[in-house]
C-alpha cells in the first residue's frame, strides 16, 4: 500500500538565459514526485508546468486521496483522482499534477513486478530510439551574432552524432526565414524541424510553411495558437510541410477534439503534462484511429526522458510497412544540470541514439544528495 507521497520543487539559476518566441528563461524549475510503498519500494515521476502551483495541487489535494492505495492499481488510481477533481481540473496544472503521480506509480509498479515500463506499456519493439536535438534557442545578442551562435551550436550537435535537429522560430519573419535557410545550407543532410511555440497568425504561418517546405523541413511545430484548433485544417490546406502540435493539450478527450478537426500530422503529448504515461497510451490509440503518429514532447529531467523512451520503444508507426521511418525522441540539450547531474542512473545516449532502459520501472534514479542541493521546497503526506 502507498505509505507516503513526497514532492521536491527544484530550481537552478542559469549562468546565461535563453528564450523562444514567447518567453525568456533565466531559471530552470522542476517538480519531482516520490511515492513510497509500505514494502519500501519507491517510484519517481515529474510534472511539466509551474512547479510551485503543481506542488500545491499534489500535496494538498491528490496525495491525501492515494495514501493507503494499492500501487499496482495505477489506472484505477488515475480514475480515482480524475473523478475527485472532474468538476474543476479536466485540464491545466492539476492534470500536470496527475501526470507526475501517474509516472511515479508506473515506475513503482515496474519495480514491484520487476519489469521495465516498456513491458508495462505492451512490450518493446525496438531497443534503441533515434534522438533529435532540441536547442538553438534565442540569446540576447544582435541578430548577426545570434545566427552565428545558433549555427555553431547546431554544428556541435552534429559532431556528437545527432542526425536530426529542431530549431526555434517565431522571433520575427525576416530572421526566421534567414535562420531556416542558413540551417539547411549549412546542414544539407540533417533532418530539420522548426518550432514556433504558437508565434504566428494564419497568414504568417502559411508564409513560413512555404519556406520550410522549400528547405525540406520534416515538420512545422506549433505554428498556431492552441486556442484555435480549427485553423490547423485551414493551414494544412495551404502548405505541404507536416504540422506537429499537442504539447499544450491533455487527455485522450483533448486529443480527440484536436485531431478530429484535421490538419495535424504529428501529435505531441508531453508525458509529464498530458495525464501521464498511461494516459499517453490512450492518446496514442486515439491518434492511431485517425492515422496519426505520436512523437512526445519531452522537456525536463531524466524521468520524463525515460518515460518518452519507453513510450517510443513500444510505438508502432502508422500505417505500418516492412521498412518504416523510425520514431524520433526529443532530446532537450539546453543547459540543465538538474537533468544532467542529478541522477545516479540515466538514459544512455551515444551518437544521437538512446538505449531503452531495461531495469525495473523507468530505469533512471535520482541521486538524493544532488536533489537536496537543488530543492527549494519539499512536501510529504503520509
Amino acid at each position: 500500500m502507498i505509505e507516503s507521497i513526497r514532492t521536491y520543487r527544484l530550481q537552478h539559476k542559469l549562468e546565461e538565459s535563453f528564450g523562444f518566441s514567447q518567453w525568456h528563461y533565466d531559471t530552470r524549475n522542476a517538480l519531482l514526485v516520490e511515492i513510497i510503498d509500505d514494502s519500501g519500494a519507491v517510484g519517481w515521476g515529474e510534472c511539466y508546468g509551474p512547479a510551485e502551483v503543481t506542488q500545491s495541487g499534489i500535496s494538498s489535494f491528490y496525495a491525501p486521496l492515494l495514501i493507503g492505495w494499492d500501487p499496482l492499481k495505477n489506472e484505477a488510481a488515475w480514475q480515482h483522482c480524475w473523478r475527485a477533481s472532474l468538476d474543476f481540473a479536466r485540464k491545466g496544472v492539476m492534470m500536470g499534477a496527475m501526470s507526475g503521480i501517474d509516472m511515479a506509480l508506473l515506475d513503482l509498479k515496474g519495480k514491484l513486478l520487476n519489469v521495465s515500463v516498456s513491458e508495462l506499456m505492451g512490450g518493446r519493439v525496438r531497443d534503441q530510439v533515434q534522438c533529435y536535438a532540441t536547442g538553438m534557442y534565442f540569446r540576447k545578442q544582435s541578430e548577426a551574432q545570434l545566427l552565428e551562435t545558433i549555427l555553431n551550436e547546431a554544428a556541435g550537435y552534429v559532431e556528437r552524432g545527432y542526425k536530426a535537429m529542431k530549431i526555434k522560430v517565431g522571433k520575427n519573419m525576416a530572421f526566421d526565414k534567414l535562420q531556416v535557410k542558413a540551417m539547411r545550407q549549412t546542414f544539407p543532410d540533417i533532418q530539420l524541424m522548426a518550432d514556433s511555440n504558437h508565434a504566428y497568425d494564419l497568414p504568417e504561418a502559411i508564409e513560413m510553411g512555404h519556406v520550410l517546405y522549400g528547405e525540406n523541413y520534416v515538420w512545422f511545430e506549433e505554428p498556431l495558437s492552441p486556442q484555435h484548433k480549427n485553423l490547423f485544417r485551414q493551414l494544412a490546406d495551404k502548405i505541404d510541410v507536416p504540422i506537429a502540435t499537442g504539447e499544450c493539450e491533455q487527455t485522450r478527450w483533448g486529443f480527440q477534439n484536436l485531431l478530429e478537426k484535421g490538419g495535424v500530422s504529428v501529435a505531441q503529448p508531453d508525458l509529464a503534462y498530458c495525464g501521464g504515461p498511461t494516459e499517453a497510451l490512450k492518446i496514442r490509440a486515439v491518434a492511431s484511429s485517425h492515422g496519426i503518429n505520436v512523437v512526445p514532447h519531452c522537456w525536463g529531467t531524466q524521468l520524463n526522458l525515460a518515460s518518452a523512451v519507453h513510450f517510443l520503444a513500444t510505438t508502432y508507426v502508422e500505417p505500418g510497412r516492412a521498412e518504416v521511418a523510425e520514431p524520433l525522441l526529443e532530446r532537450d540539450l539546453t543547459p540543465n544540470p538538474m537533468r544532467d547531474e542529478m541522477y545516479a542512473a540515466v538514459v544512455e545516449i551515444k551518437d544521437g541514439i538512446a538505449q531503452v532502459p531495461t531495469a525495473p520501472g523507468l530505469g533512471v534514479e535520482p541521486d538524493r544528495t544532488v536533489v537536496e542541493k537543488y530543492c527549494a521546497q519539499k512536501t510529504e503526506k503520509n
